[in-house]
């Protein structure tokens, strides 16, 4: 085993879910060596995810759009500042050059050669990589030489009252009173091949509010889906006319969608960060996933979540961050996903 760590920088520059998912990986080393210096390098606009763990000392941010002047200065910052061990689970050509020059380094293992020969051959050779674990525990593989081990537990995000406050407040404005337990969706994604027909969310939800009228449903996601969102809604209410619906897609911070996460009984989402912060939080999760599979390690963690998938697909995985849409036209690992499955297995989550 290697030696004590007493001051450790974690780089992780993006994205939601990634960042999330590294959360395992800050509880474990914190339980190991409680008395060290952990400090987290994030990019600026994601900040906010790691900003109140407390098993932090400090965040340090990169600036949005950084320059090669920013990576200089960080780097000069990094060398100086006496770390026993930089943990790049990023392994990005910009992280590699920020921990360039300075200690010790150990960084993730992507499996990116078993990756590509399941993505274009659709061979599966994870066993001969070191397996498939999901991504958490992969980062947790870093530091394995340092005696840090999995707990098994879920990822963790952090927020404060000001948060809970103002997602109340918004919750409260649309006409859903305090307590009331919601259905959650988060129907958008980054890539358009990962996301579950608009339509077949409609439906679903549709078939939920026949049964469970006295929910309200929450649609939670950025800016740019907000008008997906707002389809859905519509959709919603013209097939369950009593159905109370409140989108807040644009309207939440990350940290206040994570409190407004926390009134849902259940969340159904895409295979994007929102599923991972909904999981964080100790929601019960119901995931839809399309183009993309368990070996590359983004299943939610944790008992309480749970997939559904179109299996045996031989085009799947076609890719393993996502694509604008289905390059085989038919879009399959999505359309024979039926409405009526997914909303059974929210039911069961919320049953369990």
């Amino acid at each position: 085993m290697q030696g004590v760590l007493h001051k450790t920088l974690v780089i992780r520059l993006s994205s939601v879910g990634d960042i999330v998912l590294s959360s395992p990986l800050v509880r474990a080393l914190h339980g190991r060596y409680p008395d060290s210096q952990i400090d987290f390098l994030v990019k600026e606009e994601y900040a906010d995810l790691v900003r109140y763990n407390p098993h932090l000392t400090h965040v340090v941010p990169f600036p949005s759009g950084g320059t090669p002047g920013d990576i200089l200065r960080l780097r000069r910052l990094i060398a100086a500042s006496g770390y026993d061990l930089i943990i790049d689970i990023h392994d990005s050509i910009r992280s590699r050059l920020l921990a360039s020059g300075a200690a010790p380094v150990t960084r993730v293992n992507k499996r990116k050669i078993a990756r590509a020969l399941l993505v274009y051959l659709k061979i599966d050779a994870y066993d001969r990589w070191g397996g498939a674990p999901d991504v958490p525990a992969r980062y947790l593989e870093t530091v394995s030489d340092w005696g840090v081990t999995d707990d098994g537990g879920a990822p963790e995000i952090y927020f404060t009252a000001a948060e809970r406050s103002r997602a109340e407040a918004l919750i409260a404005a649309g006409g859903i009173a305090p307590g009331t337990r919601a259905i959650g969706l988060c129907p958008g994604a980054r890539h358009g091949n990962k996301m579950w027909p608009q339509e077949r969310f409609t439906a679903c939800t549709a078939g939920l509010a026949a049964r469970h009228g006295e929910m309200p449903f929450l649609l939670f996601g950025g800016a740019e889906e907000e008008g997906l969102c707002a389809a859905i809604v519509s959709g919603l209410r013209s097939a369950a006319p009593g159905a109370v619906t409140l989108n807040l897609a644009g309207k939440l911070s990350l940290l206040e969608t994570a409190a407004a996460m926390d009134r849902c009984a259940v969340i159904i989402a895409n295979d994007t960060g929102l599923m991972h912060i909904a999981a964080a939080r100790g929601i019960p999760v119901v995931a839809v996933f399309g183009p993309t599979v368990r070996q590359f390690g983004f299943f939610p963690r944790g008992s309480r979540s749970s997939v559904v998938e179109h299996p045996g697909l031989a085009c799947r995985p076609c890719t393993h961050i996502g694509l604008p849409r289905c390059p085989e036209g038919h879009f399959r690992c999505m359309n024979e996903i039926g409405a009526a499955r997914v909303a059974a297995a929210a039911e069961e989550r919320m049953g369990a």
